[in-house]
């Protein structure tokens, strides 16, 4: 069994390969595409190999060309490398000889491949964060244009009588008015990209059942369930307590003896599902009692606590969303209590 470390890139690659006792057996770099590089493994090599590289643009399709002729296929958290290797020599051909060692060694730090149609979606969802967030630099630039002009604008300004009335607005000078249609122009832009990725992200949620089952929580709407659906992917691969280190939801510890600090928290994984879950956290403790609950207790009626009751119900959201896809079951709806006869 041959074990071997790729250093993929595009156009060149670092391959360093093992023998079945750890031994250099051949080191090379290729001179062409991953393709090309995947049939020269697959011509040149008499016995059975397994294969690691790191997680990087394009990993994905490179494990799927590997996997058909590959005994294993194994892919590499970069950050978990770093934290490994923690040398001040780093090239092509040393990062695909350390490669090589851990898989020798079955001690590489590796992530988790969805298929190609998971991770078509979360590009998707990606793309749609993406044009939200440039929509509202277009609206936050037209609204400062007003104010840079004293002009109050009216309530609804991105109804279609608002647009109407930005799109009449007599400016006072050229440069002003040119700067106003072309930022109405981009946020009638990026409606009709976020229409056709919300369209097309329908249709995928309507035959994903873990979306419409996320749906039935308190201020979890489509959005948040499909992004967290499409992210978690496998719920079985994740504990309770893991699934908010995933999402970058747990604090940062800094523990000595008896002393033991927590920080900020990690921002650690897909930004895109924090920021939903933050929102869904605001939703649901105006939506559900239960919810309310958890985070009136976390905040302890102090104002400035309520950054942290977000980030902490939002986490509580992420296990119970977890537990659901895992179970099968809805969410309990919160019976009122009761009132005394007088």
């Amino acid at each position: 069994m041959f074990h071997i470390g790729i250093d993929a890139h595009l156009n060149s690659s670092a391959v360093c390969i093992l023998d079945e006792n750890g031994r250099l057996f051949k080191r090379f770099v290729h001179r062409g595409d991953l393709r090309s590089l995947v049939k020269r493994l697959r011509e040149e090599l008499d016995q059975p190999f397994q294969v690691c590289f790191e997680a990087s643009c394009g990993g994905g399709t490179l494990h799927d060309l590997l996997v058909p002729i590959a005994d294993r296929v194994v892919v590499a958290h970069p950050g978990h490398l770093r934290l490994i290797f923690r040398s001040k020599k780093k090239n092509d051909r040393v990062d695909a000889a350390k490669l090589a060692k851990l898989l020798f060694l079955d001690e590489v730090p590796p992530v988790h491949v969805p298929d190609r149609n998971i991770r078509a979606w979360r590009e998707m969802i990606g793309m749609r964060s993406q044009a939200v967030a440039k929509r509202t630099r277009a609206k936050n630039g037209l609204r400062a244009l007003l104010r840079s002009h004293l002009i109050r604008s009216p309530r609804g300004l991105w109804t279609k009588q608002g647009r109407q009335w930005l799109t009449e607005l007599k400016l006072p000078t050229a440069p002003a008015r040119l700067r106003r249609d072309l930022l109405l122009a981009e946020v009638n832009h990026f409606d009709r990209q976020i229409q056709r990725l919300e369209q097309e992200l329908d249709r995928i949620a309507r035959r994903h059942p873990g979306v419409a089952l996320l749906k039935t929580i308190p201020g979890v709407g489509p959005r948040t369930a499909e992004a967290f659906c499409a992210f978690v992917d496998d719920p079985k691969r994740f504990g309770t307590k893991q699934i908010g280190r995933y999402f970058g939801l747990t604090p940062s510890q800094d523990q000595s003896g008896s002393t033991n600090r927590l920080g900020h928290i990690t921002r650690e994984g897909p930004a895109v599902v924090r920021r939903l879950l933050a929102e869904a956290a605001w939703r649901a403790s105006r939506l559900s009692p239960r919810v309310k609950a958890f985070f009136e207790r976390v905040q302890r009626g102090d104002p400035d606590r309520r950054k942290i009751a977000v980030v902490a119900t939002a986490h509580y959201l992420a296990r119970v969303m977890l537990a659901m896809l895992q179970s099968g079951e809805v969410w309990q709806k919160e019976v009122a209590p009761a009132t005394k006869a007088a």
